[in-house]
């Protein structure tokens, strides 16, 4: 006589069921999260080469110069084009840099996106002060709208002093524009160029 095949019941069913649907509804609420939750997290930790925010200019200029890069990327799933009007420039230490970034939706839909930052050396995030910049601030993007957002800093004279900080000293500015499927309330406007929060 051979063993009858043991069928689950309805209950087990529901369970594993509801399982599955938790897990699908946790992970995204965590993908829609993690762009506020990256930003609180570096800003209490200074992790993974996260600026320092700055309201004016430093006291002193350095004659020692820095190259400072600039990298723009566009993450999975957003129709923008998004560079730098630069690809690098070489400014004295405590000198205030303005950098144009220029972004571009290129579809026929209103899309809508927040961008991440960090600094490369990441130990010398500490010496990369923004004035202003769109980091952290809902774009959105009418179809087919080009639009300059601006980055205003200066890389802290202290640097200099810094044990690494030897020979010619270069960093990388990057940011990644992440796609948000539904604007936020209240939706951040930039009519200006460059406005944004820090």
């Amino acid at each position: 006589m051979t063993a009858q095949p043991q069928r689950s019941t309805p209950i087990r069913d529901v369970v594993v069921a509801s399982a599955c649907g938790a897990f699908v509804a946790l992970m995204i609420g965590a993908a829609y999260a993690a762009v506020p939750l990256y930003d609180w997290f570096c800003r209490v930790t200074g992790f993974n080469g996260t600026t320092q925010v700055a309201t004016s200019a430093p006291g002193q200029i350095s004659d020692r110069m820095v190259t400072v890069r600039f990298d723009a990327n566009v993450g999975p799933g957003l129709p923008w084009r998004f560079a730098p009007e630069r690809n690098e420039i070489q400014a004295r230490l405590g000198e205030v840099v303005t950098v144009d970034y220029y972004v571009t939706n290129t579809t026929a839909r209103e899309t809508h996106g927040v961008a991440g930052y960090n600094v490369t050396p990441l130990s010398w995030g500490s010496y990369f002060h923004k004035i202003n910049c769109f980091c952290f601030t809902e774009q959105t993007l009418k179809p087919g709208e080009r639009r300059a957002m601006t980055v205003v800093f200066y890389v802290d004279p202290a640097l200099a002093n810094d044990s690494d900080a030897r020979g010619n000293l270069s960093m990388t500015l990057s940011y990644t524009f992440y796609p948000q499927r539904e604007p936020q309330r209240p939706v951040a406007q930039t009519g200006t160029a460059g406005a944004g929060r820090i």
